[in-house]
C-alpha cells in the first residue's frame, strides 16, 4: 500500500484551526445579497430569484407585503386578488417594469393604483372581471409599452383612459364587450404616437369608421385586428379589408374566415371578403390607389408602406425611369418622406407609378395610378371671380345710363335762369320719357336765340333732337315747323354706349 505522510501533531492542529470572519466582512456580504437584511426578505408563499418575484398560484387574496424595493418582475397571476387598491404598494418600487395580474377575478382597479410604479413597461390585466376603464386610469404609466386587457368584461372605455401613454406600442382589448370603436386612439392629433398594434377582436362592434381607417398609415392598419365582431356589411368595410388582403397584411390575411358581417335583413354572418359583386351590395374590388388630376396641376403620390424602419425606397415612372432625386427641370421631386411630387402635369405624365420599398424583413412594391384629364380645371375661386366681374359690369352700366338720363347738365349755360315758356301740346317731347333736355322757344329777349332754333321742337317720327346741327333755311307752308334731324339724339345712347357684361 502507498505510504501516507504523517504530519506532526502541531501542524495538524494549526491546519484544523479556522480564523473567525470579522463582523465588517459579514455586513458587506449581507449588503451584496439581494435578499439580505438591507434589501428585504422574500414574501411568504413566493419564489424569489435575484430581482424576480413569482407569487403565482399561491392562493393569495391580497398583494403580499412588504415588497422589496429592487423587485423588477412581480408575478401575481392565478390568485384571488379581486381589488387593486392604491395602497397595494405602500412604498415606491422604482425598478418594477413588469406586473402580472392575470386570472385573479380582478373587478376593481383604483385610479391611483400605479402611482408608485412609474417605470412599469409591461402590465398584464387579462382574464379578469374588469367592466369599465375609468378616466385617466393608466395616466401614471408614462413608460408603459404593452398593456394586456383581453378576456375581461369591459363594456365602457373612457376617452381619457389611455392618455399620457406616449410609449404604448401594443394594446390588447380583445374578447370584451366593447360596442364603440375607440377612434381617439388612432385619429391624428389624439392617437397614441407609438401605437403599432390594436386588438379589438371578439367584441360587440357593429360598425367601424372604414373611411378614416383607410387613411391610417399602412404599418398601423397591418396590426388592427377586427375579426369576430358582429359588423354590418358595407362596401367601404369590404374595400378596406380587400386592400389589406392584397397587401398581405397579417391582421386580414391570417383571419379571413373570422372576418364576417351581417347583410341587411339577414341573420346569418357572411364572409366580408366574399362580398365582391354579390347582391344586394355588389361591392367592387378596391384598386391600390388611383389619383385624378388635370393639366398643369401639381400632385403628390404617397408611398404608404406597411413597414416601419424603411431602409430605402425609390420610384419608377410609367416610362420605366427610376427616380432617385430631382427629375428633369425639377418637375419630378422625391420628397424626404418617400412621396413623389409631380409639378405642371402633362398628358404624358399619366400612367402607373411604382414605389419600391426595402423593409427591415421583406421588400414591398406599391402602385399608384395617375389619371391626367386633358383640360385645365378652374376652381370655385375662378368661377366666383367671373360672376363677380359680370355683376359689377351690369351695375356700372345701369348707373351710367341713369347718370346720363337724369344728371345731364343744361347745354346752354347762359340760359339757366331764363324763363321757359310751356311747349306746345303737340310737341313730342312731352310724351318722351327718355328725354331730359327741355325745349327752348326762341324769342327776341333771349340771349341765346341763335341756338334755340336748332334745339327746339321734334324731329322725324316725333323724336326730339338735342341740337348741334346747323339750322336749315326756313320753309314756307305747312311743313315750315318741321325740325332738323339730329344724330345726337337720346335714343342713340343705347346704340352707341357699350353694355359691359
Amino acid at each position: 500500500s502507498p505510504l501516507v505522510p504523517i504530519m506532526p501533531p502541531s501542524r495538524q492542529r494549526a491546519a484544523m484551526r479556522v480564523p473567525a470572519a470579522p463582523p465588517a466582512l459579514l455586513l458587506a456580504l449581507s449588503l451584496l445579497s439581494p435578499w439580505g437584511s438591507a434589501g428585504g426578505t422574500c414574501p411568504p408563499r413566493c419564489v424569489c430569484a435575484s430581482n424576480l418575484l413569482s407569487c403565482s398560484q399561491a392562493n393569495l387574496s391580497a398583494v403580499p407585503a412588504p415588497l422589496p424595493r429592487f423587485a423588477a418582475v412581480l408575478d401575481l397571476s392565478h390568485n384571488n386578488v379581486t381589488r387593486l387598491r392604491a395602497d397595494w404598494a405602500p412604498a415606491r418600487l422604482p425598478h418594477l417594469h413588469a406586473l402580472l395580474l392575470s386570472h385573479n377575478g380582478l373587478a376593481f382597479v383604483s385610479t391611483e393604483a400605479f402611482a408608485h410604479v412609474p417605470r412599469l413597461r409591461h402590465l398584464d390585466l387579462s382574464s379578469n372581471r374588469l367592466r369599465t376603464l375609468d378616466e385617466n386610469l393608466f395616466s401614471d404609466l408614462g413608460e408603459l409599452e404593452v398593456l394586456l386587457l383581453y378576456n375581461n368584461e369591459i363594456a365602457t372605455v373612457d376617452r381619457t383612459a389611455f392618455e399620457n401613454l406616449g410609449r404604448l406600442r401594443k394594446l390588447y382589448l380583445g374578447q370584451n364587450r366593447i360596442a364603440r370603436f375607440p377612434l381617439e386612439l388612432l385619429r391624428e392629433g389624439t392617437r397614441l404616437p407609438q401605437l403599432a398594434l390594436l386588438d379589438l377582436s371578439a367584441n360587440r362592434l357593429r360598425a367601424v369608421p372604414a373611411g378614416e381607417l383607410q387613411a391610417l398609415p399602412a404599418w398601423l392598419r397591418d396590426r388592427l385586428y377586427l375579426h369576430n365582431n358582429p359588423l354590418a356589411c358595407d362596401c367601404l368595410l369590404f374595400q378596406l379589408l380587400d386592400r389589406g388582403r392584397r397587401r398581405h397584411l397579417s391582421a386580414v390575411e391570417d383571419f379571413q374566415d373570422e372576418l364576417r358581417c351581417f347583410l341587411p335583413g339577414a341573420t346569418a354572418l357572411v364572409k366580408i371578403l366574399e362580398l365582391a359583386g354579390k347582391p344586394p351590395l355588389n361591392c367592387s374590388k378596391a384598386r391600390e390607389a388611383v389619383l385624378e388630376a388635370h393639366l398643369g396641376d401639381s400632385v403628390t403620390l404617397g408611398c404608404d408602406s406597411r413597414w416601419q424602419g424603411v431602409r430605402s425606397r425609390h420610384w419608377v415612372t410609367p416610362g420605366g425611369e427610376r427616380v432617385l432625386g430631382d427629375g428633369g427641370n425639377g418637375s419630378v421631386v422625391l420628397l424626404a418622406n418617400g412621396s413623389l411630387q409631380l409639378r405642371a402635369l402633362r398628358p404624358e405624365d399619366a400612367g402607373t407609378y411604382s414605389c419600391w420599398v426595402a423593409g427591415p424583413l421583406l421588400n414591398e412594391t406599391l402602385y399608384v395610378e395617375l389619371l391626367v384629364h386633358n383640360f385645365t380645371l378652374h376652381g370655385p375661386h375662378d368661377t366666383l371671380n367671373t360672376a363677380y366681374t359680370t355683376l359689377v359690369g351690369c351695375i356700372l352700366s345701369v348707373v351710367l345710363v341713369l347718370i346720363y338720363l337724369y344728371l345731364t347738365p343744361c347745354r346752354c349755360c347762359c340760359c339757366r335762369g331764363a324763363e321757359k315758356p310751356p311747349a306746345p301740346r303737340d310737341d313730342s317731347i312731352n310724351s318722351s320719357v327718355l328725354s331730359t333736355t327741355p325745349n327752348h322757344a326762341a324769342g327776341p329777349a333771349e340771349p341765346c336765340a341763335s341756338r334755340t332754333a336748332s334745339s327746339a321742337g321734334t324731329g322725324q317720327n316725333g323724336r326730339f333732337k338735342g341740337g348741334g346741327t346747323p339750322p336749315l333755311p326756313a320753309r314756307q307752308g305747312p311743313k315750315a315747323q318741321r325740325k332738323v334731324s339730329d344724330p345726337d339724339s337720346v335714343s342713340s345712347v343705347f346704340s352707341d354706349t357699350p353694355i359691359v357684361v
